[in-house]
């Protein structure tokens, strides 16, 4: 069994694929080609936004946000300690200073009720996670973030797809970044990402900052980076868009199946095994099918004797890696984040996971769990 099977879905998109590829080995613009402005503007359609900018990779997207914003050496950004190194990376990167706040248990995201204590005067921008395919609550933080001026930037790079009260992912707040590595709801075929905002003047800075500041050929009225999306890689998101909406519905239907089945395997061992939980309004893309568990390390080694992929996302929390140490924060500073990276273990999740398959899983995980 695959944790992420992207063989049946090339199958099923190869004729499209090579189609488009062919196109662009034709035309041999592989550097910003036609496809890359075309899926901007598919993009854009579908996120519901004015502008999109597709870049090199969902991590290069979120350092383009700040460096838009202006933000740099003696800033803070706010941020969540249970999410990929990426995030709170591009932060300190920009010369910020990285600024942790505590998970919702039951989300795993951003816990609004924690934001406005550690908003300081050197605050620049909240960035919330999107983790796992579900939003974050972006009603509570844009309320907040209001009250004291600041953008947010939300990474997205989990949950491109999902929706919030009937609002698409990366529509949410004044930034939205997403990801298209190849494992993601929607990825490409090597790095990719996009960035998403109605806002014209930082639309204008995020394409300069793209091509190395650049407004026009060989003039940089301001630092960039090499953030440009390669052409093949525009020609693949193309294609996978077409079957897209399809592949989201998938998704929610097999995270819903995955939940039920665990409901009736635990049917008076509820307490063994937590389910990811929505939160009213919102739907998922499962990025990845997430749950706590006790004694996680026993219990991914049970599986895999069964013969069934799991992951970890993510065991270590950013306040605890050894790149962060110089901001002096222990064991025990975020008890939510460090519970959540102790316990979650991510089960097989793709579009194309049949109904035999999940029940193969949830019996699996039954006899890891409960022996």
């Amino acid at each position: 069994m695959d944790f992420i099977d992207l063989k049946t879905q090339y199958g099923r998109l190869k004729p499209s694929l090579d189609e488009r590829m062919a196109k662009v080995l034709a035309h041999g613009q592989y550097i910003l080609g036609a496809e890359v402005a075309e899926l901007e503007t598919a993009l854009a359609r579908y996120a519901g936004t004015k502008h999109c900018i597709a870049a090199s990779s969902g991590t290069d997207t979120l350092l383009m946000a700040l460096m838009a914003l202006g933000i740099g050496r003696g800033d803070e950004v706010i941020t969540v300690p249970f999410t990929f190194v990426a995030t709170g990376e591009m932060i300190a990167l920009a010369g910020a200073t990285p600024v942790f706040v505590d998970i919702d248990p039951r989300t795993w995201n951003l816990d609004p009720a924690r934001l406005e204590a550690a908003i300081t005067l050197r605050t620049r921008a909240i960035m919330p996670v999107s983790l796992f395919g579900q939003c974050a609550d972006f009603a509570a933080i844009n309320a907040i973030a209001a009250r004291h001026r600041l953008p947010v930037i939300d990474d997205a790079a989990q949950s491109f797809g999902a929706t919030q009260d009937g609002r698409r992912s990366c529509s949410l707040s004044l930034i939205g970044s997403t990801s298209f590595f190849p494992s993601k709801p929607l990825g490409a075929y090597g790095d990719g990402g996009a960035i998403f905002t109605d806002d014209d003047a930082l639309a204008k800075l995020m394409h300069e900052i793209r091509v190395h500041g650049q407004d026009r050929r060989y003039h940089h009225p301001r630092l960039g980076l090499n953030g440009r999306l390669d052409t093949l890689q525009a020609a693949v998101l193309l294609a996978k868009l077409e079957i897209f909406d399809e592949e989201v519905a998938a998704r929610g239907r097999i995270g819903a199946r995955y939940s039920e089945l665990i409901r009736q395997a635990f049917a008076g061992h509820e307490q063994r095994v937590v389910t990811p939980w929505l939160a009213p309004g919102n739907t998922s893309v499962y990025a990845q099918y997430t749950i706590e568990v006790d004694d996680r390390d026993a219990v991914q080694s049970r599986m895999k004797a069964q013969g069934i992929p799991t992951a970890v996302h993510y065991p270590v929390p950013l306040h605890l890696q050894p790149v962060f140490q110089s901001l002096g924060l222990r064991e025990g500073a975020f008890p939510v984040s460090e519970r959540a990276a102790r316990r979650v273990i991510s089960l097989p999740m793709h579009p194309y996971l049949g109904d035999e398959q999940q029940r193969q899983v949830v019996v699996a995980l039954r006899a890891a769990v409960l022996g």
